[in-house]
Formats: structure tokens, sequence, C-alpha cells
């Protein structure tokens, strides 16, 4: 008799979000990133690294290397004929969060990110279990926003401040931000 346990989870994989915003929301212009952080970048490979990763079509198109190597990469579009070589398509974010939550599963981890672009983090942010938050000290311009954050919804249980150096064009905090329990 084998003592290994059905392949049931007792939970589901949380969802977490990770981005980096600027004090005003800004976290994008003309499909791009405002600012060059590389301190953000390592940040966002450590958190995401293994995990499946969900994000839209326009963010996929802005990456510079694809697909995110040592992620399963699952792309959301309306687009029936978009093909994004090396990853999965989905027609909804509910279908990617379903399919992202069932690899999590499968591959034993504990989260499944939402990486962006501004339509898929305004759909999910209702969602989602955790935030993974880099606030960056700057105002820029920009055309895409993040979701306003409420204090008394979200708990920061991990802060690390950073200043602004040769890597990192601005000062930013990343914190990692938990749901209250309602």
């Amino acid at each position: 008799m084998s003592s290994k346990s059905s392949n049931t989870s007792l939970h589901l994989p949380k969802l977490a979000m990770i981005v980096a915003r600027a004090k005003n929301g800004v976290i994008g212009v003309d499909g791009d990133l405002p600012w060059r952080l590389k301190g953000d970048l390592k940040f966002f490979k450590s958190v995401t690294l293994g995990k499946p990763v969900i994000m839209g079509r326009k963010t996929w198109e802005s990456l510079p290397f694809k697909p995110l190597k040592g992620r399963a990469n699952l792309v959301v579009s309306r687009r029936h004929d978009f093909d994004a070589q090396g990853a999965r398509v989905f027609p909804s974010l509910g279908v990617a969060i379903a399919a992202g939550r069932a690899i999590a599963d499968q591959t034993d981890v504990e989260e499944v990110m939402i990486i962006g672009g501004g339509a898929i983090y305004t759909a999910a942010f209702e969602n989602v279990d955790v935030l993974y938050v880099t606030e960056v000290n700057t105002e820029p311009e920009g055309d895409t926003f993040f979701p306003e954050i409420d204090d008394d919804v979200w708990t920061c249980v991990e802060e690390t401040n950073h200043a602004a150096d040769e890597d990192n064009d601005h000062a930013f905090v990343m914190r990692k931000l938990v749901r209250k329990p309602v």
C-alpha cells in the first residue's frame, strides 16, 4: 500500500501580482517601462522563477526575450489568430488563471503570478491574495496605471529599500502585501 497522497490539493495555489509602479500609479508608457531598475528586474525574476506567469498580449509583445525562461508563460488574448511561440494562449483571464493553478498544483508551487499589463491587473485585482509591489520614487508621465492599493485591505509583511545608483534610475521600495482576512 502506497503512502503517497492523491494529487488533489487541500487548497488552491495563491493568486499573486507583481508590479513596479511610480508614486502616481504609472506602470508604463508607450508599451514600455518608464525607468530602468536592474534591482527590480532581479527581484521580478527571483519571485516569478518556477511559477506560472499570466500576462496580456501587449505585455507578451513588449518582452525583449520570449518566453520568460523557467516559467510557464500564459498569455491572454481575444485575438483567435494570436500565436505566442513558447507560450500558451487563452481567450480569457479566468481560463488562464484556472490553467495557471493547475500547472502550479502539478509542479507544487504556491503561487500563480499575474505580471501585467494594466487591463489584466485591473481585471484580476479583486481576486488576488498577494501583491509584490516595487514602489518607484518618481512620478513620470504614462498611459498605463496600476489599481489603487487600499491599506484597509492589504498588510505589508516584507519591505526592502533601495537607493538610486548606477544600475537603478530611481530609489525604490520592494514590498510584499497580503490581503487581510474579511
